[in-house]
């Protein structure tokens, strides 16, 4: 194991250098609707479980991790680290990253590599000199079948990240429209030279759920219980259809809004998104994005619950209260509570519906419109259930 005052030297070795973490990828593989790199580590999302453990070695003049555009910036909320907009393919995400490196070398590694081995960072920096590309490896130890022929093990190399790179080589190596799964294979095609060395047995990467049975340095999630609250008004139109928790209201009137203006779901988003402490629907669907333009508000929530699966929440239980003089809301309860609840993918006793006045006090009590007040309650989901 190295010490502190080791891990200084190693930085003298080499003071220009970036790493790059790999975490746009969809996690299509992983067949879960949690995407891999936002499995929690106690509170902490995976990708930024593995940043905090480069950055601790304190290696690094800077550090880039590439996210799919529609979680940037949700993950800045929870690092330092510069955080860019990855591409299509994980070759396409590297050359968005490179184009930000100012440094003479640069390290690579993918989110799903996760339990970081210091001894082997430090065998790539030292070994940094002997070709363009650096790269650890480990051997196949089982009998090799390739298309029906047993081929001889002792030339297969099972190759690893991180890797390190000469950073001018990599940008000259992807001027190319063939996509490779690792740098070193862009570097040899591309003319320039890698050097192997022994990889690390333990370094075991996430492609499938089971994999994670595998990986011997995460902790469990959190149990923590996250609240939201979210408030929303509306004011009524003539001439326009009702609609409220995603059912349809008989009434003369609708609401004013970009979208069908359902208050209730518009406002139990708010109280989700704040349990996440991802923002408010007006981040997530602004009302100048013509997407949304008199859409059902149920799709907003279906996207809404979606994303928060994806970032590694499991919805508890959430609590509506709809403020109205009018309509009447008594016989409508049982259904909205129906409807919210299977697309919150709960029980319906976990969802509960409310419905009073303001005493004909205020906008609402002039019947000049509703308001709404929820609160919800997540948890993380418990991957080592599985």
């Amino acid at each position: 194991m190295y010490t502190f005052v080791t891990l200084l030297k190693i930085r003298f070795l080499l003071k220009d250098l970036t790493l790059i973490l790999l975490a746009a990828g969809s996690s299509t593989r992983f067949e879960n609707s949690v995407k891999k790199q936002w499995l929690r580590i106690a509170e902490e999302p995976l990708w930024s479980f593995v940043t905090d453990n480069f950055d601790k070695t304190q290696l690094f003049e800077n550090i880039i991790i590439t996210a799919h555009p529609d979680e940037v910036t949700f993950m800045h909320n929870y690092t330092s680290a510069k955080v860019i907009e990855g591409g299509q393919t994980r070759q396409q995400s590297l050359k968005n990253a490179l184009s930000y490196v100012k440094t003479k070398h640069v390290l690579i590694s993918d989110i799903a590599r996760c339990c970081i081995d210091i001894e082997l960072i430090n065998s790539l920096i030292q070994n940094r000199d002997k070709a363009e590309c650096i790269v650890p490896f480990l051997k196949a130890n089982d009998t090799i079948v390739y298309e029906d022929e047993t081929i001889d093990r002792s030339n297969i190399k099972r190759i690893q990240t991180p890797q390190l790179s000469l950073t001018s080589a990599l940008i000259k190596s992807l001027h190319t429209k063939e996509e490779f799964t690792d740098e070193s294979s862009a570097i040899v095609a591309a003319g320039f030279k890698r050097y192997f060395i022994q990889g690390c047995e333990d370094a075991h990467k996430i492609t499938y759920i089971q994999d994670l049975k595998h990986i011997k340095c995460l902790r469990a999630p959190s149990n923590t219980t996250l609240v939201g609250n979210g408030f929303d008004v509306h004011e009524f139109e003539d001439n326009k259809e009702m609609f409220l928790g995603g059912v349809k209201i008989e009434s003369d009137f609708g609401f004013k809004a970009h979208s069908d203006g359902d208050v209730a779901i518009h406002s139990l988003i708010d109280a989700l998104l704040g349990a996440a402490g991802m923002g408010d629907i007006g981040m997530l669907f602004p009302d100048n994005d013509n997407r949304y333009k008199g859409i059902d508000s149920k799709e907003l929530l279906a996207l809404t619950v979606l994303k928060l699966h994806q970032f590694g929440f499991i919805i508890n239980n959430a609590d509506i209260t709809i403020v109205a003089e009018t309509p009447r809301l008594a016989n409508y309860k049982d259904e909205i509570r129906k409807v919210l609840s299977k697309i919150l993918k709960i029980k319906p006793i976990k969802l509960n519906i409310k419905a009073t006045t303001t005493e004909k006090l205020g906008f609402v009590g002039r019947k000049e419109g509703v308001a709404v007040m929820s609160n919800a309650t997540l948890n993380y989901y418990n991957w080592m259930e599985n």
